[in-house]
């Protein structure tokens, strides 16, 4: 298995694809790891060289407890299979990473695409009551040290959206939410400090000058709901998507009709 020796970390990466074509970057959630994207990989990787890996505290990827930059192994891993600029796709945690990466080094990035996702030093926003007794069921297993709770309640927090039950839900998409989560347990002693971008992307975003894609589901929590309209109002020519039958994960919920948008925004934009 392919991985790559940086300070302090061994980054699991996976390419797909012709390494002449264009590049996509993909970053994953944090309630998830490389293999959320696996719906995708197939089209994706027909006429782009798709790059993903597994960020620190995720996946196969092993951390030691030091401070790094998420935006420094991006672009290490870039680097190492000789990649200059790419279309950076992220999702929640990994959508912010993308877009401190694209306001960090504006030269490596021809394009953005965002789910779920706001930019780092986006103020605190109200939670509803059903959003506030989630996270402090989340909150009260970590402190209990009970992490397999946790980590199925955080995936079903974020996955199903606070308004859903997931009796309602498709049985084999409820599976995968909790699967793609799990492996992310076996990282719980890891503590490596992300170095964030001073100044923070809130305020800066309007500099984004590269075609811009951002998404969100209709069932996602507030904040992510919140920092959609921010971002698709203020990034200069940015194009929106709302999914209307997903939360935080449109990519694996609704994996075909995401697909479909993402391939049309990249080929309207000749990325």
């Amino acid at each position: 298995m392919p991985y790559l020796d940086v300070e302090g970390a061994s980054l699991y990466y996976e390419t797909d694809g012709a390494a002449d074509s264009p590049c996509l970057l993909l970053i994953h959630a944090g309630i998830a790891s490389l293999r959320m994207w696996d719906p995708q990989i197939a089209a994706l990787a027909s006429d782009h060289f798709v790059v993903r890996l597994d960020m620190r505290g995720f996946g196969l990827t092993e951390s030691q407890n030091i401070e790094f930059s998420n935006r420094a192994d991006a672009l290490a891993v870039l680097d190492h299979v000789g990649v200059h600029k790419a279309t950076v796709i992220g999702c929640s945690r990994g959508g912010g990473i993308a877009i401190d990466l694209t306001l960090d080094s504006p030269g490596r990035v021809l394009g953005l695409v965002v789910i779920g996702s706001g930019p780092s030093g986006f103020p605190e926003v109200e939670l509803t009551d059903r959003e506030d007794e989630l996270f402090d069921e989340v909150d009260a297993a970590w402190e209990a040290g009970d992490w397999i709770r946790q980590n199925r309640l955080e995936a079903a927090l974020w996955d199903f959206g606070p308004e859903r039950r997931e009796e309602d839900l498709d049985p084999a998409f409820v599976a995968t939410a909790y699967e793609l989560n799990a492996i992310n347990i076996s990282h719980i002693a890891e503590q490596p400090i992300p170095i964030g971008l001073e100044p923070s992307a809130y305020g800066r975003v309007s500099d984004i000058e590269v075609p811009t894609l951002v998404m969100v589901g209709d069932f996602d929590i507030t904040p992510a709901l919140l920092q959609y309209e921010y971002l698709v109002t203020t990034i200069p020519h940015a194009d929106g998507c709302r999914f209307p039958n997903a939360a935080h994960l449109p990519s694996v919920e609704q994996a075909n009709e995401f697909e479909r948008v993402l391939l049309d925004w990249l080929g309207t934009h000749g990325l």
